[in-house]
């Protein structure tokens, strides 16, 4: 039994007349004659009595097309369901991402896509850049966002873009000594109590800091560790020390705090979205071209990496 034996069948109920239906259906009257024959053995009852007044559903013909209808209701459904699905239109994406990458640019993406796929169902998690990694070559997320391209085992499978530079900027308490100051040097930097973020966390920018200060530096050696730069600033404005982070913190202004840059000038690990390069997820797809619109420029990196935006996937080299 297909779907057109259902649509046959229905089509002459409604009209009561095989020559009817079947100029309806676009086919000849003989034919469908032979489907519905053929569809009532198939069924092994009758399913129409043929009048002089003209054919109309038996009993068993009644239950047959209540049956019929919300059959091919639900084969109109999946085929709905299932171009949606194509299109990126449902279904779900795991974003794992930094928390300072809330600053800039995912509000301005996630924005957008949530307006462009509102039946997509979005599952975020805040997660420093090695544990993100970590769940992004396992295959537990679809997309990181992470500071520095990701490393390890595994990393050769993903492809990677910059979506955004950043430089050292130090944050204090408006009763600290150096608030008021446009900028603070490396050498002032040693001589007073740190906030950074975990070794473990962020290795990239740890190691950049250790770079910048000293590998033996006794201020980062005995800095205070903190999740996240939310962290931070609130630590910074408890006169706990002084906190450094991405450029990106003048964008959450707290009360009691005075940001200052660092001279000289101190670039920090670009922050880089990542993402399996095997992966076909339309929904992913759909996420990128997002990411295009949004941020040209990363939007050219995404093309010249795997290539215009497809209707069905993507393949992607390694990073």
């Amino acid at each position: 039994m297909e779907a057109r034996h259902l649509r046959y069948a229905l089509a002459l109920a409604e009209h009561a007349h095989f020559g009817r239906a079947a100029a309806a259906l676009g086919i000849a009257q003989p034919p469908l004659s032979k489907q519905i024959a053929d569809l009532e053995r198939e069924v092994g009852a009758r399913l129409f009595d043929r009048t002089r007044q003209g054919v109309f559903p038996t009993a068993a013909g009644e239950a047959f097309l209540a049956r019929a209808r919300r059959a091919l209701d639900e084969i109109m459904a999946a085929t709905v369901d299932a171009g949606r699905a194509a299109r990126g239109e449902t279904g779900r994406l795991r974003l794992g991402f930094i928390a300072s990458a809330l600053l800039e640019p995912l509000p301005a993406v996630l924005s957008r896509f949530g307006r462009e796929r509102p039946d997509v169902r979005l599952e975020l998690h805040e997660m420093a850049t090695s544990r993100s990694t970590a769940a992004l070559v396992a295959g537990e997320l679809d997309v990181a966002v992470t500071l520095g391209h990701p490393r390890g085992a595994g990393v050769e499978n993903l492809v990677s873009v910059t979506i955004g530079h950043d430089h050292l900027t130090a944050v204090v308490s408006t009763a600290h000594p150096y608030a008021g100051r446009p900028s603070v040097s490396v050498d002032q930097l040693r001589q007073q109590p740190l906030i950074v973020a975990s070794g473990a966390d962020e290795p990239t920018t740890i190691a950049g800091l250790r770079a910048l200060l000293g590998k033996d530096s006794t201020a980062l050696g005995g800095a205070t560790v903190a999740r996240d730069i939310h962290t931070i600033i609130g630590l910074a404005a408890s006169g706990i020390g002084v906190g450094l982070g991405p450029s990106r913190m003048l964008s959450a202004p707290r009360p009691g705090t005075w940001f200052c840059g660092v001279t000289p000038r101190t670039p920090l690990p670009d922050l880089v979205l990542s993402f399996a390069a095997r992966e076909q997820s339309p929904v992913l797809s759909a996420f990128l071209d997002v990411i295009r619109k949004s941020c040209p420029d990363v939007g050219a990196a995404l093309d010249h990496r795997i290539g215009p935006r497809r209707p069905y996937g993507f393949e992607g080299a390694g990073q």
